[in-house]
């Protein structure tokens, strides 16, 4: 036998082997966003509860055995479908406020910017952690308790931009800010008008404005 031809061989049936585990580990991460992506759509458009494992696998085009295969229940499935959102929700913020401060808008007029431009989106429907945790009604459901972590993140993000726009003394009322902004959501997936956004800046800055002349 020539040198090398049996290590040639033994490295290309390697090489196939690898190619075959990470085609099939490529399309067990297809189905599972798949499904993921499938399940978000639905819960946001329709409720938690109101969707059933069976249309999502239906929409989804996967085996009911695939679905397991990721998710060990629903309720399992519903805290990934909220962990994608938060990327989402993340990424879809720090996009828009980017474009807006680009045409010369400050942080916090960027961030009620694009509060609207959310409320304007097509199929808008609240907030998907909102929605959840009102559905589930349980404090201590994993989904509820990473709802309640999610917004206490995004009210410290506007936090950081009340105090990179207004300065430090302004934090105080960032609790206050952040309530208006709750309720602005709440009350746009109600009455379908985006001008909550705007009455919420203009109380929001209302605010700022009383804290100020009192510190000085």
């Amino acid at each position: 036998m020539p040198p090398g031809k049996h290590i040639t061989s033994l490295d290309n049936k390697q090489t196939g082997l690898y190619s075959y585990s990470m085609s099939q580990a490529r399309a067990k991460s297809d189905a599972r966003q798949r499904i993921v992506e499938t399940a978000e759509r639905l819960f946001y458009a329709e409720g938690v509860r109101a969707v059933g494992i069976n249309r999502i696998i239906a929409e989804a085009e996967v085996a009911k055995m695939t679905l397991y295969n990721h998710f060990t229940s629903k309720d399992d499935l519903i805290l990934a479908v909220l962990e994608d959102r938060e990327v989402q929700v993340n990424k879809m913020f720090a996009m828009s406020m980017k474009r807006h401060v680009r045409k010369g808008m400050d942080q916090l007029d960027a961030f009620f910017a694009s509060l609207k431009d959310w409320f304007k989106s097509p199929g808008f429907r609240g907030c998907s952690f909102i929605n959840a945790s009102i559905e589930l009604a349980d404090a201590r459901h994993p989904a509820s308790r990473f709802s309640s972590e999610h917004k206490r993140g995004f009210h410290e993000m506007l936090r950081d931009i009340i105090v990179q726009t207004k300065g430090e003394k302004a934090a105080s009322v960032a609790p206050e800010i952040a309530l208006l902004v709750e309720g602005a959501i709440v009350t746009a997936a109600m009455d379908r008008t985006p001008e909550t956004a705007d009455v919420a800046k203009k109380a929001a800055l209302m605010l700022i404005s009383e804290t100020s002349r009192k510190t000085k």
